[in-house]
C-alpha cells in the first residue's frame, strides 16, 4: 500500500489473421499497455492499411453526422485488414453516393429551420411592438431594412437618416434597421467584421410580431414532416448498404493503426506483448475466449531490460488522494506512494481552515452529490466532514456560535489556534523525512542516509524540542556533530566536515520556513472566523427577520465558494511544495492502458 506495484508481463501468440481481434477483446478489459519485446514495426498487413484508412478518415470528416453511432457489428470472422479496409470503404462510397441527395437536402432544411428560429426569437422580442414587416420586406431604391447580430457589448451608432430598434437575443445584441442602402450596408459590414451577421427581410413575413409568429410555425411544419421522411430514407439507406458492418469493421481497423505502433509478426501467427494491471489471467483469458480470436496467453517473466509501468495499490479509502502523487507524476518502484497518509493529512488541513459544522456538511453532500461525475469531488467528502468536526470544536454552525465550543472559538484564542497547525506541519515533514530514510533502505543506501540525514532529522527535531525543553538542543547539537562526522567519513576528507557546517545551516533554515508555512493553515482558519463574524455583524445590525435570514444564507454561500477554491488551493500548495519535496521524486512510469476500442465505446 506505501509503495506502488508493477504491472504485469504477458504475451499472446495469435493467429495473424485474428490480431484485430485479439488486440480489441484485450482492450476492452482496460487492463492492458503494449509493448513489444524488441524494436519492430507494425506487420505489412497493417502497415499497408493506413491510406485506407485516411481515406476512412475524408468520409468520416464529410458524412459522420449522417451515419449511425450505435448497432455497429464488424466481421465475427475477420480478414486481411487490406481486404476488409477496401470492402468497407466501397460500401461506405456507395452509401455515400446515395444518399447524396436526401443529406444535401437535410442540409438546406436545417438552415432554414436555424433562420426560422432566429426570427422566432426576434419576433419574441419585440413582443407587441407593431413592425410592418410585410412593408419593409419590400425592396426599393430610397431605403432597405435587415436584421443585424453584432458581437456582445457592440451596438454602432446610429446613422442621421438610419432608424434603428435595438434587441437583445441570448444575451447577443441585435437590431432591426431601415435606411438609406449605404447607410445600412456600413452598419452590416461593421457587424460581419465584428463575427456578427446580416440578413434580409424575408418577404413571408406578416404585418405584426403576432402573424408573423403564426406563419413562422406553419413554414416549420412542412420542414420537420420532410425530415422524417429523409431520415427514413437514410436508414433504408444504410440497411440497404450494410452500412452498420462496413462502419465496425473501418472503426475497428482505424483504431488499430491509431493506436498500436508496433506488433511483432510472422507468416501465421503474430506476438501481442505488454503489461496489465490484472493479478490473474482469468479476465484477459474470458476476453480472448468471448472475442473467438485464435489465441494462447501466458505470463512469462519481462524480458531483459523491459522497465514495469507502476500502478497504485491504494485501499478504496485512499484512491482519491493519489491525484496529489499524480500532480507530481508516478512514484518509483523505490519510493513512497503517500497516498494513504494524505488520506489523513488532507482532510485535517481542509477541515482546520474551514471549521464550521453546517458549512462542512454542505461540502460533504456537494461531494458526494457529484462524486461519481467528478474524482476530485470524493476529496471534499472527507474535507467537508472534517470541517463538520472542527466545526464541533470551534462552536461554529454556518457562521453562528450556536453550540457550545468544545474547545474554543478561534478568535479568542488566536496564538494557540496559529500554534496547533505549525506543531503539525512539523510532525508531517518529520515524517516525510523519515519516508526518505524508507527508501534508501530499499535502494539499499540506508548507510549513507544515516551517515547523512538521519542527524538532520535529529537536529531538526530536537530544535523544536528545546521549545519546550533545553535537553532537545543538546539532541540538536548532537545531531550537527553527527552530521558533519557522517559526511567527512562518507566522502574520506576533512574539508568535507566543514562544508557541511553551511549544509547543515541552510538545509534547517528551510527546513523551518517550510514549518513556519503551515502557520497559514491557522491563519485561515482565523480568516474564516473573522469572516463568519462579519456575516453574523451585518446580520444582527438588520431588524428585519426576512433580511437577517437573507444576510446569513448569502453570506453562507459566498464562503463556502470562495473558501473552498482558497483552502483547496492552499492544501494543495503544502502538501506539494513543503511535504513531497522531503522525499518524493516521481520517477516512475505510469500504466497507461490501451483506449477502448470503438466496439466498447
Amino acid at each position: 500500500m506505501i509503495r506502488p506495484r508493477p504491472a504485469r508481463w504477458f504475451e499472446a501468440l495469435v493467429a495473424r489473421d485474428d490480431a484485430t481481434l485479439a488486440l480489441e477483446a484485450l482492450a476492452a478489459t482496460g487492463a492492458i499497455e503494449l509493448e513489444a519485446r524488441a524494436p519492430t514495426e507494425l506487420p505489412p498487413t497493417l502497415a499497408d492499411v493506413r491510406p485506407q484508412v485516411a481515406q476512412f478518415a475524408e468520409l468520416a470528416q464529410r458524412y459522420r453526422a449522417y451515419w449511425p453511432t450505435s448497432g455497429l457489428a464488424p466481421s465475427s470472422f475477420p480478414e486481411r485488414p487490406p481486404v476488409l479496409m477496401g470492402r468497407a470503404l466501397e460500401r461506405i462510397r456507395a452509401w455515400a453516393a446515395a444518399a447524396e441527395q436526401p443529406i444535401a437536402e437535410l442540409q438546406a432544411i436545417d438552415a432554414e429551420r436555424a433562420l426560422l428560429a432566429r426570427w422566432e426569437s426576434v419576433l419574441e422580442a419585440l413582443g407587441d411592438v407593431p413592425f410592418p414587416f410585410d412593408r419593409l420586406a419590400a425592396k426599393d431604391d430610397v431605403r432597405v431594412a435587415r436584421l443585424l447580430a453584432f458581437p456582445p457589448g457592440h451596438l454602432p451608432g446610429v446613422p442621421p437618416r438610419t432608424l434603428l430598434r435595438p434587441l437583445d437575443i441570448a444575451g447577443a445584441p441585435h437590431a432591426l434597421v431601415v435606411g438609406p442602402a449605404a447607410e445600412v450596408d456600413a452598419l452590416a459590414r461593421d457587424a460581419i467584421a465584428g463575427k456578427g451577421m446580416s440578413l434580409e427581410i424575408p418577404d413571408w413575413l406578416g404585418a405584426d410580431a403576432a402573424e408573423s409568429l403564426r406563419r413562422v410555425a406553419a413554414r416549420r411544419a412542412p420542414l420537420e414532416s420532410r425530415v422524417s421522411l429523409l431520415r427514413a430514407d437514410l436508414a433504408r439507406l444504410t440497411d440497404e448498404h450494410a452500412l452498420h458492418n462496413a462502419l465496425g469493421d473501418a472503426r475497428r481497423i482505424a483504431w488499430v493503426v491509431e493506436n498500436v505502433r508496433a506488433l511483432e509478426s510472422g507468416e501465421h501467427f503474430c506476438f501481442v506483448t505488454g503489461w496489465t494491471s490484472e493479478s490473474d489471467a482469468r479476465r484477459l483469458d474470458a476476453a480472448l475466449e468471448t472475442s473467438g480470436a485464435r489465441a494462447l496467453l501466458h505470463f512469462p517473466p519481462p524480458p531483459d531490460g523491459m522497465t514495469a509501468p507502476l500502478l497504485f495499490a491504494n485501499p478504496w479509502w485512499a484512491r482519491p488522494f493519489e491525484i496529489f502523487a499524480r500532480a507530481l507524476g508516478m512514484p518509483a518502484r523505490d519510493e513512497i506512494d503517500p497516498s494513504a497518509l494524505l488520506a489523513l493529512a488532507v482532510p485535517l488541513m481542509f477541515g482546520y481552515m474551514f471549521g464550521d459544522v453546517g458549512q462542512g456538511l454542505v461540502i460533504a453532500a456537494a461531494g458526494f452529490a457529484l462524486r461519481r461525475r467528478f474524482a476530485i469531488a470524493r476529496l471534499f467528502v472527507a474535507g467537508g466532514l472534517a470541517a463538520a468536526a472542527f466545526g464541533l470544536l470551534f462552536g461554529s454552525v454556518f457562521s453562528l456560535h450556536a453550540i457550545p465550543a468544545l474547545w474554543t472559538q478561534p478568535l479568542l484564542r488566536p496564538l494557540e489556534v496559529l500554534l496547533v497547525p505549525i506543531v503539525f506541519g512539523a510532525l508531517l515533514l518529520t515524517v516525510g523525512l523519515v519516508l526518505a530514510g524508507i527508501e534508501a533502505w530499499w535502494r539499499d543506501r540506508l548507510a549513507r542516509w544515516l551517515a547523512g540525514d538521519a542527524p538532520l532529522v535529529a537536529v531538526y527535531v530536537g530544535l523544536l524540542a528545546g521549545f519546550a525543553h533545553r535537553g532537545g538542543y543538546v539532541v540538536a547539537v548532537l545531531g550537527a556533530i553527527a552530521y558533519c562526522a557522517g559526511r567527512g567519513l562518507l566522502e574520506r576528507r576533512l574539508a568535507a566536515a566543514a562544508v557541511a557546517v553551511a549544509e547543515l545551516v541552510e538545509r534547517t533554515l528551510q527546513l523551518a520556513i517550510n514549518t513556519l508555512s503551515f502557520a497559514r493553515v491557522g491563519a485561515f482558519a482565523l480568516a474564516h472566523a473573522g469572516l463568519s463574524s462579519a456575516i453574523v455583524a451585518l446580520m444582527e445590525a438588520s431588524e428585519n427577520g426576512l433580511v437577517r435570514a437573507l444576510v446569513l444564507v448569502a453570506g453562507n454561500a459566498i464562503v463556502i465558494l470562495l473558501e473552498t477554491l482558497v483552502v483547496s488551493i492552499q492544501t494543495t500548495r503544502l502538501v506539494l511544495f513543503e511535504f513531497f519535496t522531503r522525499f518524493l521524486a516521481a520517477g516512475g512510469r505510469a500504466f497507461r492502458p490501451l483506449p477502448l476500442p470503438p466496439a466498447t465505446t
